[in-house]
């Protein structure tokens, strides 16, 4: 698995390269890149990540060398112009802000050291910057919630402080190596999620039909337990096998897994419902299910469920209070 920008950085300061850590602050316009984007520069102008999409690449790696050799952060400001912005693959021009910190230096290492040992826990946390005092310091998740649930990094009200959110990667757990899965693991991948397809059937979740997928050959409740769903993760259920659902279904239910879809009829997620019940769950965790899963788009083909299944994720995601 590729490293985290942060993570990157911090190991090259470790091995004794000397390293600053670019971040898109701010943008306007059809900005190439996104509020929070990295991009990682050594001494020798060698770099992973990017800022702009290539544009204003250059100019950075020109103001980082610089700053790392007086350690003081650099905050730059960019156009992208109309007539260019067709090179980078924009419709029009864009304005972005763009803060350059050494590392060691503007950039603390202790703060750096946190903020790799949480991303590394799969920990929700910010690196928040007071960009007209210079302070540095980790933040929390109850301290932005809205912008940890929105993945939305950005300037304050205040005009003055920074939030980067870091949040943890977004895991899509299936359950059942069927047909939707098909199309909905590299869909959930095309989304920003780390798909991880369950299913004890070694016929069904062979790779020769999920290939270079994540297999796990297991009974789902056992997986689970491994796997840990927490807030940054989606659990679909596809067997249409109660022997196989309910067990992970019962897993998911008593974690804090932030959507559980599961696949059958309104008649048959009646009976799910009936066996829920006599299990012990109460209707407030029964009610968190969605079913029949997905938004009702009226498709039937395997990949247009997909597609119902992936749209009611983002909005569960986006949308959550």
């Amino acid at each position: 698995m590729t490293p985290h920008l942060l993570t990157l950085a911090l190991d090259w300061h470790r091995s004794g390269r000397a390293v600053a850590v670019a971040t898109v602050i701010e943008t306007w316009g059809s900005a190439p890149r996104g509020v929070g984007s990295l991009l990682v520069i050594d001494g020798d102008g060698n770099m992973e990540g990017s800022v702009s999409g290539g544009c204003v690449e250059g100019a950075v790696i020109l103001e980082a060398i610089e700053a790392l050799q007086d350690g003081k952060p650099r905050l730059l400001d960019y156009g992208v112009s109309d007539d260019d912005a067709f090179a980078v693959g924009l419709a029009c021009g864009g304005r972005i802000r763009v803060l350059v910190e050494p590392v060691g230096r503007a950039m603390p290492l202790d703060v750096l050291e946190t903020l790799c040992a949480r991303i590394a826990a799969r920990e929700p946390v910010a690196y928040v910057i007071d960009l007209e005092g210079g302070a540095r310091r980790v933040g929390e998740l109850a301290d932005h919630p809205d912008r940890f649930r929105l993945d939305r990094s950005g300037v304050e009200d205040d005009a003055r402080t920074f939030v980067a959110v870091h949040n943890p990667p977004l895991r899509m757990i299936v359950v059942g190596a069927v047909h939707i899965a098909q199309a909905l693991l590299p869909m959930a991948r095309a989304c920003g999620f780390d798909p991880v397809l369950i299913d004890p059937r070694g016929v069904f979740g062979s790779a020769d039909r999920f290939p270079g997928e994540t297999i796990i050959e297991d009974w789902p409740d056992a997986a689970l337990t491994a796997l840990a769903p927490d807030s940054r993760t989606a659990v679909v259920t596809l067997t249409h096998d109660p022997k196989l659902d309910d067990p992970a279904i019962m897993q998911v239910l008593g974690s804090d897994a932030f959507y559980l879809g599961c696949l059958g009829s309104t008649r048959t997620h009646a009976k799910r419902v009936a066996r829920l019940t006599e299990a012990g769950f109460t209707a407030a965790q029964i009610d968190r299910i969605h079913a029949p899963v997905g938004l009702d788009l009226g498709g039937r083909a395997p990949a247009e469920i997909a597609v119902s299944v992936m749209a009611q994720v983002i909005a569960t995601l986006r949308r959550a209070t």
